[in-house]
């Protein structure tokens, strides 16, 4: 059995003739001479390149779909019939106490000035790709309603139409940069915050230098590994001059739009658009905690680490370096999680998946604490869209795991209500949705509740903004009730033993019991006393 399609899937905009495909290459068991097509094969024969990347750029996110062995749907959440724990201090638990609309859910991370945020969530890095450029107000300003961090992700410098470089080939002037921060300051209610992350150009231009002295952040997040796979860090251009200008940027640019033919190919028509790419990283122990104090001394008081789903021996450097460098969050991406640009095949075919990851982070942060050293606080990311599975992934990973870091999951209402608020301005409401309304009180359900909070300020909140308020209530909702059905009623009281393995081979992952022995011991107790 292949745990993927190869050889054809939407994202890239193929499919085989054929329902009948070699499970190990997927082409069609019969290959016909003159097929019209369009498996991945076909597509390849002359687009090239082209084929690796989902598309069209700017106008989708992809996610891997590859069905790994073990995922989260292998655990289940345990409920209880007695107990309240997590109740704040002095309440006593009984039926009028212990309601799961009073569940706590907020969380806090960082190495000792702690960020507060309203549900345990937060978003991917949003960085140079057209959604997060395009989207930017919608996002900004939702995750700054909803309570939670923003993460502004690389390159945002790097590719700015109006940058302005100084005689010391740093930033001295980024209008988008700007945009993108004080968006999401305007609306920013005390919980969560707006992390810019640095790699190896953001890095070389200054972008740390230039954001700490203009905008007076606090945190800044390093990223081990370029855009969401490793290698990438993509995005397409479609005008030659401005294919130039990046690569005179520094930036990896492909096709080279500086070679004669590549330029006569692109005027020809035969190449449409041009691949920015950003070099990889290379990280050592002692460049890494020098690029940690070195950022300390600019003026951040929080400096928190994006890591990918590398290799064991990688996690283990990230955890233990972030422990001597005293880091305010680790956030650990596993395989596949969705991206707004990366290499197809890397994002199904590289790196550990995100169950295996985190497991593997548990014990090694258990470890490093048994042997006397403090663990970072941590956070996961990597293909999470819902508040059961995000219950899931913190419980697993109690107590070092604070957050989930998601990326498509916190896209989409931003992307859905801005297309709200654009069919309701050309009358063109599709019935899925005016079967609720006609006008945005109607439609939105939270629409009421932040009118009242902000008041006349309400009509700068774009719908894409109240899209993702609207679906982090129903996150908070959701995460509530099974809270409350475990027992806990804030997240200091949530431990591995709220989860059961429903598989052994799960159980044997992850550490967490399976379901015909959790709490086997205490039942026969009970049973034979």
């Amino acid at each position: 059995m292949n745990l993927k399609r190869p050889n054809s899937n939407e994202a890239v905009g193929t499919a085989t003739r054929s329902k009948d495909v070699v499970p190990m290459s997927g082409m069609c068991s019969r290959c016909v001479d003159g097929c019209k097509g369009a498996c991945d094969i076909w597509l390849s024969s002359f687009r090239g390149r082209e084929v690796l990347y989902p598309g069209p750029f700017g106008e989708v996110t992809a996610g891997a779909d590859k069905d790994y062995p073990i995922d989260y749907s292998h655990l289940n959440i345990q409920g209880y019939a007695v107990g309240a724990n997590g109740l704040p201090d002095g309440v006593n638990a009984n039926p009028d106490t212990a309601v799961f609309d009073d569940v706590n859910t907020e969380v806090e991370y960082g190495w000792d000035i702690k960020i507060k945020m309203k549900v345990p969530i937060f978003t991917g890095a949003l960085g140079s790709t057209d959604i997060a450029r395009i989207n930017w107000e919608h996002f900004a300003i939702g995750a700054a309603i909803s309570g939670i961090t923003l993460v502004c992700g690389e390159n945002v410098c790097g590719v700015d139409p109006q940058l302005t470089l100084g005689s010391d080939k740093k930033v001295a002037s980024s209008p988008e940069m700007d945009r993108r921060i004080n968006t999401y300051k305007k609306f920013h209610q005390g919980y969560g915050e707006i992390l810019v992350q640095l790699n190896v150009e953001d890095t070389r231009l200054g972008t740390a230098e230039y954001v700490a002295s203009k905008h007076n952040l606090e945190t800044i997040e390093l990223k081990w590994g370029q855009g969401a796979k490793c290698i990438g860090g993509e995005i397409k251009v479609k005008d030659l001059a401005r294919a130039q200008e990046l690569k005179k940027r520094g930036y990896i640019v492909l096709p080279d739009p500086t070679r004669s033919d590549i330029q006569a190919s692109f005027k020809a028509g035969a190449i449409k658009e041009f691949e920015r790419h950003s070099r990889l990283g290379f990280v050592s122990k002692e460049g890494f905690l020098e690029e940690v104090d070195r950022l300390r001394n600019i003026g951040f008081k929080r400096v928190t680490l994006k890591t990918g789903a590398y290799s064991m021996k990688e996690l283990a450097m990230a955890i233990r370096w972030s422990s001597e460098a005293k880091i305010d969050l680790l956030t650990i991406d596993g395989a596949p999680g969705g991206t707004g640009m990366s290499p197809w095949p890397m994002m199904n075919e590289w790196g550990i998946p995100t169950f295996y990851i985190q497991s593997l982070a548990y014990q090694m942060a258990s470890d490093l604490q048994k042997k006397g050293m403090r663990v970072p606080d941590l956070a996961i990311a990597g293909g999470f869209a819902d508040e059961a599975n995000a219950f899931k992934a913190l419980a697993m990973g109690a107590p070092y795991f604070k957050a989930v870091c998601m990326g498509r999951g916190l896209m989409i209402p931003g992307m859905v209500g801005k297309n709200i608020e654009k069919w309701l301005k050309t009358g063109e409401l599709p019935k899925s949705i005016s079967k609720y309304g006609s006008t945005v009180p109607e439609i939105f359900v939270a629409y009421e509740e932040l009118k009242e909070k902000f008041g006349s300020k309400i009509d700068q909140i774009p719908l894409g903004a109240l899209g993702i308020y609207t679906y982090s209530q129903k996150f908070k909702t959701g995460m509530s009730q099974i809270m409350a059905g475990s027992r806990n009623f804030s997240f200091k009281s949530v431990s591995r033993r709220d989860l059961m393995a429903l598989t052994p081979e799960a159980a044997e992952v992850s550490g967490i019991p399976y379901v015909m022995e959790a709490y086997r011991d205490e039942a026969w107790d009970i049973l034979l006393q």
